[in-house]
């Protein structure tokens, strides 16, 4: 029996109360909002389409966005171009959903602290949706489904929970409900949560809040699943995952976000990166100052030993990353960026292809990062595929990410809402 709630109308329904948005204009996700707005139309022609699903490449693909909703989709023999269009001809370049994040930061900590600079460096790299777990619930998320929307769109969990007691754990899901947080997040580890989290996530359930936990090893993730979690963050680090664990994940669709990144970025800096003289990232991810990252004192901690653990897990969290892949469980990317060191925008595509060199195809991590990641925290068929009734979040390359994963950063243009970002 699945016991885990059906997360997409949840997240809907706490995603638009928390920001005040029903009954504004553009307040409703998907075709709706489109409704708003019938004479701002635009045209995408010449394009071929990845539409996130796996699907087959449309070739010479139209794509009709209506009020920052896409309306029509298919190859230039089938779909009418509209009279009244704003016609944007992309000449043979490849059209895909924008990238979602679901496991991201977007707070004041870090290394930017202006929220709206983080959002807008994420939609640079053509990352535009993100999911922030663990930060403040009062981050700016008021026209996210507006189709003026310029920017990243953004859900958030609040602070992680760490309830002192299991009777404590209402009062803290509580607490953050009241920020109009649109998920739960916790640690589940051995430093902490493992007496807490049924607790936590009865109480979220109780609200309809979808619950993330952070975990770790191969126990804490069955047990967290058990009590009926959500989305499981990070990867299996100790051991092997079993069969147990994948007729649990399956049983109860739960999916896995294997922030492969967030190893690396805890030991890259022994040594000054090759990524730090890569283009595409010194284009907005790259702080202003690199050498901040290269002083003896981070460079002893990236050689420490909590550093050596995280580089020594990190090939067995890419094979239990695969296995399950392989196994049917959904894989949705998520990177942990926003932290000092974990540069926003470009360690998702940095990520993307961590997941290939752990053994996946490119065209599957492609579904990953797209409509597989909308599906996983709720969002299938508002965000992450081209098709009607989907909010037309775009990212336009000029070269096929699915003959290289590199190729996802030959960023022609963004689009979010049928508007041009990049």
């Amino acid at each position: 029996m699945n016991t885990r709630p059906s997360i997409a109308p949840l997240l809907l329904l706490f995603s638009l109360a928390a920001c005040g948005e029903q009954g504004e204009a553009g307040s409703v996700p998907g075709a709706a909002a489109g409704a708003e707005s019938e004479q701002d139309v635009r045209v995408f022609v010449g394009a071929r389409i990845l539409d996130g699903t796996g699907g087959p490449l449309v070739e010479d693909g139209v794509v009709i966005v209506r009020g920052g909703v896409i309306s029509e989709v298919g190859a230039s023999d089938v779909v009418t171009v509209p009279a009244d269009g704003d016609v944007v001809d992309l000449e043979g370049r490849f059209l895909l959903p924008g990238f979602i994040n679901t496991h991201g930061h977007v707070d004041s900590g870090g290394d930017r602290s202006d929220i709206g600079e983080q959002l807008d460096i994420y939609a640079h790299y053509g990352i535009t949706t993100v999911l922030s777990l663990g930060d403040q619930a009062d981050a700016p998320r008021e026209e996210r489904w507006s189709p003026t929307l310029d920017r990243t769109r953004l859900f958030v969990s609040g602070p992680s929970l760490s309830p002192a007691s299991p009777a404590d754990a209402g009062d803290e899901v509580a607490r953050v409900a009241a920020m109009g947080a649109d998920w739960v997040k916790m640690h589940v580890n051995a430093g902490g949560g493992r007496d807490t989290y049924p607790d936590v996530i009865a109480a979220a359930r109780e609200r309809a809040l979808p619950v993330a936990i952070h975990i770790e090893e191969l126990e804490d993730a069955r047990g967290v699943l058990e009590a009926g979690v959500t989305l499981l963050g990070h990867s299996v680090r100790d051991q092997p995952v079993d069969e147990d664990l994948i007729e649990r994940m399956l049983e109860r669709d739960v999916c896995l976000v294997p922030t492969l990144t967030r190893e690396l970025s805890t030991f890259v800096y022994a040594d000054r990166p090759d990524f730090f003289d890569d283009p595409f990232f010194l284009e907005r991810s790259a702080p202003e100052d690199l050498e901040d990252f290269l002083t003896p004192q981070r460079q002893a901690q990236a050689e420490g030993e909590s550093a050596r653990y995280w580089r020594e897990a990190l090939p067995l969290a890419m094979e239990n990353m695969v296995r399950l892949h392989e196994a049917g469980v959904g894989i949705a990317m998520g990177t942990d960026t926003g932290p000092s060191g974990r540069f926003q925008g470009y360690f998702e595509h940095l990520e993307m292809e961590m997941m290939v060199e752990g053994g996946m195809s490119p065209e599957a991590v492609l579904v990953s990062a797209t409509g597989e990641a909308a599906r996983c925290i709720g969002l299938e068929g508002v965000l992450g595929t081209i098709e009607p009734g989907v909010w037309a979040d775009f990212v336009v390359l000029d070269a096929d990410p699915r003959d290289d994963i590199l190729n996802t950063r030959t960023i022609h243009s963004v689009w979010i809402a049928g508007n041009q970002v990049r």
